[in-house]
């Protein structure tokens, strides 16, 4: 499998649907259970290759740089009181060789634009972006799953999984081509849709904040006009990207949920507890006690 060394991740957004919780924390140092929404995507990132984190942040978060910074102070502390097990939780062994770089956003003006920042860092490799909000839980992981699609073809690959169609107008939505590979679940892509209504959506198929793209989309954000909003949509720039090149798409297996709503963030929550047998085992207390 092709090791996908670079990883963007954008974390430069508001959070305006967690307010006031996101007032002073950034939405992704939400924490499910004892871990932030972010480190889930770090550690993805690495599990398929990565060797430099690339956040496109803003000014007002610096507590994603302190998450992933050392903390002399703590960490005297805990060897002085002999807690191991937490020392490593602060300080993963995963982490000890990763580079992480921190480009700042001045003005959020869409997912293309975060991710062309990236570009003097990312140069002229192969790289994955991923979009915290969306934690997947599956093994291998989400990312090492496209990633081994991508070593098979070197064609820029984006994660999908299919929605129910009342809710698809939330999502980038692809036109499926023609099966390419002989696993059956990866796609070259005919055409994507920036959240459509149900009624001209071209399939249930959306994209699932997971991508590994070649550097030719680079010049294709560049190509692309901003939209009434004024923004620069990543889906605008895999439209023009299609007419150059074939670019796949992978249907993930695994569960994934959508933290960027207090909805999903909620129902992950449950999910990573219940697969804990302490948590579980309480949570199935407090229901038979109170409900």
């Amino acid at each position: 499998m092709v090791k996908i060394k670079k990883a963007v991740l954008p974390v430069a957004g508001l959070g305006t649907r967690f307010l006031p919780a996101t007032k002073a924390i950034p939405k992704e140092m939400l924490a499910i259970i004892d871990k932030p929404l972010i480190q889930y995507a770090v550690e993805e990132a690495i599990s398929a290759g990565a060797e430099e984190i690339i956040f496109i942040t803003n000014y007002t978060k610096p507590a994603i740089q302190n998450h992933f910074s050392e903390v002399p102070k703590l960490e005297k502390k805990l060897h002085k009181i002999d807690k191991k097990e937490l020392l490593e939780k602060i300080n993963p062994e995963i982490f000890k060789n990763i580079k992480f770089t921190y480009i700042n956003q001045e003005e959020q003006k869409g997912l293309g634009h975060a991710i062309l920042l990236a570009e003097k860092a990312v140069g002229s490799v192969p790289f994955s972006v991923l979009l915290p909000d969306d934690l997947f839980l599956s093994t291998p992981t989400c990312l090492q799953q496209i990633s081994e699609a991508y070593s098979k073809t070197l064609q820029s690959i984006i994660a999908v999984n299919k929605i129910d169609k009342n809710n698809i107008h939330k999502y980038g939505v692809i036109d499926p081509g023609i099966n390419q590979l002989d696993d059956k679940t990866t796609l070259v892509i005919k055409n994507i849709v920036e959240k459509p209504h149900a009624s001209q959506a071209p399939s249930d198929i959306a994209v699932a904040g997971r991508y590994i793209f070649n550097p030719s989309i680079f010049d294709c954000i560049k190509n692309v006009k901003e939209d009434a909003s004024g923004e620069i949509q990543i889906t605008d720039a895999i439209q023009l990207l299609i007419k150059q090149e074939n670019v796949q798409a992978k249907l993930f297996d695994g569960e994934k949920y959508d933290c960027g709503s207090k909805e999903g963030y909620l129902e992950a929550t449950i999910a990573v507890a219940m697969k804990d047998d302490y948590f579980s085992k309480m949570i199935k207390e407090i229901f038979s006690k109170k409900f």
